[in-house]
């Protein structure tokens, strides 16, 4: 007597669960309101995968990531896994708990799009809370900022001293860094645009001299979207370790890999040549320093 087949694994639907609940978790970790005291592994995760305009938002590669991604891979199980895909999706519905569930799930998708909508429609259309100061920012610091004196883009010396009378936003990175730089600087850019501040200056300085040597950092400049009098400065492996060690910038350089392990530390210095204030890479703290240093500048100018 022939024992009757074991029904086949529902693979093809364990499948398309998995790609739904994939494409929620991205979609979750673009878009969900965060605080400004959100974990600042977070805010650089969002950063790095899904990129960010000054509305908060997914840039473009971000947008054809959350939208390409669950499209591509449910036309690739539909093409590959067809059949057994309507079969599995059949004999789910066969039963009560299963038709329930589908339901439900169908449910949870269409919410979810619907609070998207929402998400993007607040963002763009500037509905956003008005920023405020938050109280953690490190108190106004009066210390003389340490010489800076490197080697720019197009070869030239520059020296922070030639940009007394301005602020300048100076940090450390470097070319070869393809997760926390690439965001450092970014973070930066985005925080000085959001307080309309493009007339400050930034200044990145390398933290390793080794490979990003003056012929590469016109290359360096263009790839983090730095233009007009911001800088990418290098010099000799001793002149720029010293730079380093004057700034009390920590790092520690694997000698195998030549990768360099190192904070996101940005300090905005006054026009006196001073350090106001010294953040961490937090947007938010960087765009606070930036927005009390245009608060001292029009001050100024109104005396």
């Amino acid at each position: 007597m022939t024992s009757p087949a074991r029904p086949r694994p529902p693979l093809a639907a364990v499948a398309l669960a998995a790609i739904l609940a994939i494409s929620v978790a991205w979609w979750a970790l673009a878009l969900w309101p965060l605080e400004p005291t959100a974990p600042e592994w977070l805010l650089r995760t969002r950063e790095v995968c899904f990129g960010s305009t000054h509305s908060g938002l997914p840039h473009a590669g971000g947008w054809l990531l959350l939208i390409g991604e669950p499209i591509g891979l449910i036309g690739f199980l539909a093409i590959v896994w067809g059949e057994e895909l309507r079969a599995d999706l059949r004999r789910i519905r066969a039963h009560a708990a299963g038709g329930v569930t589908m339901a439900v799930v169908a449910i949870l998708v269409v919410s979810g799009l619907f609070a998207s909508v929402r998400r993007v429609a607040a963002a763009s259309g500037g509905d956003a809370e008005p920023f405020a100061l938050n109280a953690d920012l490190p108190a106004r610091g009066s210390a003389l900022a340490p010489a800076l004196s490197l080697i720019d883009q197009s070869g030239e010396a520059v020296s922070l001293a030639q940009f007394t009378g301005r602020w300048v936003i100076v940090t450390f990175a470097f070319g070869h860094c393809e997760d926390i730089c690439p965001v450092i600087v970014e973070h930066a850019r985005r925080a000085r645009a959001d307080e309309g501040a493009t007339d400050i200056p930034i200044f990145v300085v390398t933290l390793d001299p080794w490979r990003d040597t003056p012929d590469r950092l016109a290359f360096i400049a263009g790839a983090w979207q730095l233009e007009g009098e911001d800088r990418v400065l290098s010099g000799s492996v001793e002149i720029v370790n010293a730079t380093l060690d004057r700034w009390r910038i920590a790092r520690e350089r694997d000698e195998n890999t030549g990768m360099i392990a190192h904070g996101s530390t940005i300090v905005l210095v006054d026009p006196q040549g001073r350090e106001a204030w010294r953040v961490e890479g937090s947007p938010q703290r960087i765009r606070e320093a930036i927005a009390l240093a245009r608060v001292e500048s029009k001050a100024s100018e109104s005396r």
